[in-house]
């Protein structure tokens, strides 16, 4: 009798138990990965990510390290421009854009990523699910699930995102965002997640991550090299090409496109020159770094966006269009290719 009535107490318990398992609220699970961040000296994570916000899918192999509290380092690298690969890094300095194999760099005074969502780093994710008070969530077989607004400073058509996390270890699996239509455009999804507290201030310094890319092969712009290839944006606001004019300069050729209309801006395009590795190329901005549609980071100050493309240095200047259409023209141009 008394056996029976143990064995009966431990299955109630083991009942027990797996129903609260099965049953964690929200609340319970947004404290779990709370307390994950927290207690987290840093980690590593690789991920892939896939675009579908112009006509051409654009696929990225993504690597982020992260330091605590606010060391960053994100590295992508679009498998259509081998090249051309970007870094992203935060230190106690600033922020930085990072273009190795053309040895040349941007600096912001800037809080990225806090400012923004970036669906490839745990804490834009966790700060997206506690910012939203209207989060849904549900849980599968799994994963934790969370349906969220998102925050994008300089993309508001995309406006919600899926969240996936690992039910065992509470860990990104897969982040999906979507247009008002509930189009996925936006997926990543993450190879690997690891706790890591080995790395070191030094491996966010900017001098170092420069030389960790001497197995790229630059970009160059060879002597008598040209840009053949001119690019135009389909995303206008209104504006015609009114004027386009090629400069010839002491490494090639410039391409200048005036357009006018409501919200006139200028376009310029040339061959991106290779800045010795003696001369390291930095540029101080008064600005942020915004990520164009197609993955790519750029630098916005005042007025004016500057970035780099296959081979390409591209900026565009307005006075009339605001920071979110100057980076709708400036993701429609890798979409439709003239040769000049």
């Amino acid at each position: 009798m008394q056996r029976r009535f143990l064995i009966l107490l431990f299955s109630l318990f083991v009942l027990g138990a797996l129903t609260a398992c099965g049953s964690q609220s929200k609340e319970d699970v947004v404290k779990k990965l709370e307390k994950q961040s927290e207690e987290m000296a840093g980690y590593k994570t690789e991920a892939n990510m896939k675009m579908r916000t112009g006509k051409e899918e654009q696929k990225y192999n993504i690597q982020v390290w992260h330091k605590k509290d606010d060391f960053y380092r994100v590295k992508l690298q679009n498998d259509q421009d081998e090249k051309g690969s970007q870094i992203i890094l935060k230190n106690d300095s600033g922020v930085y854009v990072l273009t190795p194999a053309l040895n040349k760099s941007f600096k912001f005074q800037s809080e990225w990523p806090q400012n923004t969502s970036q669906p490839y780093l745990y804490a834009s994710l966790l700060n997206d699910i506690k910012a939203d008070p209207d989060a849904e969530f549900n849980a599968s077989e799994n994963y934790f699930v969370f349906k969220t607004k998102t925050n994008y400073q300089n993309n508001k058509t995309l406006p919600f995102q899926e969240i996936y996390f690992d039910k065992k270890t509470y860990h990104p699996v897969m982040v999906k965002v979507f247009d008002q239509d509930m189009n996925a455009l936006v997926e990543v999804q993450f190879a690997n997640f690891s706790k890591d507290d080995s790395m070191k201030k030094e491996d966010f310094d900017v001098d170092k991550n420069m030389a960790m890319a001497p197995t790229e092969a630059p970009v160059a712009n060879m002597e008598g090299e040209e840009l053949e290839e001119v690019l135009y944006p389909q995303e206008t606001f209104g504006a015609e090409l009114a004027d386009e004019r090629e400069v010839k300069t002491e490494d090639g050729k410039r391409f200048i496109m005036t357009y006018a209309g409501d919200k006139d801006f200028t376009l310029v395009q040339e061959k991106a020159e290779v800045q010795a590795a003696s001369a390291q190329y930095s540029v101080q901005v008064n600005g942020e770094p915004v990520q164009l549609w197609d993955g790519v980071f750029a630098a916005f100050e005042h007025n004016r966006l500057e970035w780099n493309h296959n081979g390409t240095t591209y900026q565009l200047a307005s006075n009339e269009l605001t920071q979110d259409e100057m980076v709708a023209v400036a993701s429609s141009i890798n979409t439709a290719a003239m040769v000049k």
